[in-house]
């Protein structure tokens, strides 16, 4: 069975969009949750919609409290949660459909203490990617230490709610919040617990959205005397946090820690900032045709609706991968598929265009995962190497989730026929496709095409055809 994990929000006054959030986490793939709402002696009736979660979902734990802040609210949910792992959310901000699934993956496979992924700012109607360690392997507090160090004081590292935690030791060495903290405090629980980490893990997949909010310390009226106690009680902490995970190289590294008093010389940890990349809320989204999915019936419809699923399901094998969807249809392709007449062929058989598809083929040759050559008699052989194991690995996992959407519900007995019958069929399409078609037009093949292209750079003819 998958291990429990217990999602945390601290809730106060939060009518306005706590069904938003609630309703993210209810709705989260992976299903094995315990939900704490802490509700901190909220008065604008937040807590009625909080016990009416609890009504219809056994997950859901209400706790209302007299309020007592954030931090205090944290502590108690510590205090009561059961889940082996633990996430972190906000009552005003929600969590993608995958985010506890992206999260659980590598702390199961490769027994990660520590798992730290991409976030989404919210700023309006616009919202931007946000990440910053591209390492695709698994971590000492060293190596994640040295990333840190050089933004130290970015949200992606301050903040818990796109990070999971081994609950186990959260309680081994009771770390919590600093209730006398109303800054960074979230930031000296998580140099707190990366003393205890032995491994961690980034993955390049938003999980979680963040939605800007108007809760600097300048206009929470906190004095500037309190406010550089705060900060120098953190870089105290900060400071010592350094020479404890780099003992004889903290010399080494003394003047970067020192940087981060430049960082947070205003105001909180470092926003970051609405990049010209940013985008409009929803497009980040997987885009389908029609008002209702579900109303939608048909062959037709079927066909565009698996076709947007595998989509969805290969962009988040692409991205943990750090490759284009584009690349990963072509290894998709490749894992059957090694010799076609031409890159026409290629680009409509993986239903991209032309264009897209000879520039994923050129990306994939320059990264060492395939390798290609044409030929005048074979066309286009498509020669996979063995660096792309483990971008291979991850499409067939893409291509498992997506059967097990469509098998969802089946017996074990049921899906094997399924898959027979399927394969059957596919058998069946090809044979008469077989029949009724004509070969294939490669506009004389793309070996033809560099010959012409030659023959009009030099200006000479080609023997029966034109230059």
């Amino acid at each position: 069975m998958e291990p429990l994990v217990s999602i945390i929000v601290p809730v106060y006054n939060a009518r306005d969009y706590i069904e938003r959030c609630v309703d993210s986490i209810l709705n989260q793939e992976y299903q094995n949750l315990e939900i704490l709402l802490i509700d901190d002696g909220s008065v604008d009736g937040t807590d009625v919609l909080l016990d009416a979660y609890a009504a219809r979902d056994q997950r859901v734990r209400v706790i209302h409290q007299e309020n007592a802040g954030v931090s205090a609210s944290r502590n108690r949910a510590l205090d009561l949660a059961q889940g082996e792992y633990v996430q972190f959310a906000d009552s005003d901000d929600w969590l993608t459909p995958d985010s506890t699934k992206l999260l659980m993956r590598p702390a199961i496979e490769k027994g990660c203490d520590l798992v730290i992924g991409d976030f989404y700012r919210v700023t309006g109607k616009r919202l931007s990617q946000k990440g910053d360690i591209d390492a695709d392997h698994v971590m000492d507090r060293r190596e994640f230490a040295s990333y840190m160090i050089e933004n130290p004081a970015d949200f992606y590292y301050g903040v818990l709610w796109n990070k999971l935690f081994r609950r186990a030791i959260i309680e081994e060495h009771q770390i919590r919040m600093d209730e006398e903290l109303n800054w960074c405090e979230d930031f000296l629980f998580n140099l707190e617990y990366i003393r205890y980490a032995e491994s961690i893990y980034a993955i390049q997949v938003p999980v979680y959205y963040y939605v800007k909010r108007k809760d600097s310390l300048v206009s929470q009226g906190i004095s500037i005397s309190n406010t550089v106690k705060m900060k120098n009680t953190v870089f105290d902490y900060y400071n010592a946090f350094y020479r404890d995970v780099y003992e004889e190289g903290y010399a080494e590294v003394k003047q970067k820690v020192r940087m981060f008093l430049v960082s947070t010389a205003w105001d909180g940890l470092v926003m970051p900032s609405v990049a010209p990349g940013t985008s409009k809320l929803g497009e980040e989204s997987l885009k389908l045709a029609g008002r209702s999915v579900s109303e939608t019936k048909g062959v037709l419809a079927d066909v565009y609706y698996f076709e947007k699923l595998l989509e969805y399901q290969l962009g988040l094998a692409a991205m943990l991968r750090q490759i284009t969807l584009e690349e990963a249809l072509l290894l998709l392709l490749f894992k059957n598929v090694r010799q076609f007449a031409g890159r026409r062929e290629m680009a409509e058989l993986a239903g991209l265009n032309v264009q897209k598809a000879s520039r994923a083929l050129s990306r994939l040759k320059r990264e060492k995962l395939i390798d290609f050559e044409m030929d005048s008699e074979e066309g286009l052989v498509i020669d996979v190497l063995d660096k792309a194991a483990d971008y291979t690995e991850e499409i067939d996992r893409a291509l498992a989730e997506c059967r097990n959407v469509c098998l969802k519900g089946f017996s074990e007995e049921e899906a094997e026929q399924v898959a027979v019958f399927a394969d059957r069929a596919g058998e069946n399409i090809r044979a008469k496709l077989e029949k009724v078609s004509l070969p294939f037009d490669t506009d004389a093949g793309d070996a033809d095409k560099e010959e012409k292209k030659t023959a009009r750079k030099s200006g000479k003819k080609l023997s029966g055809k034109r230059a």
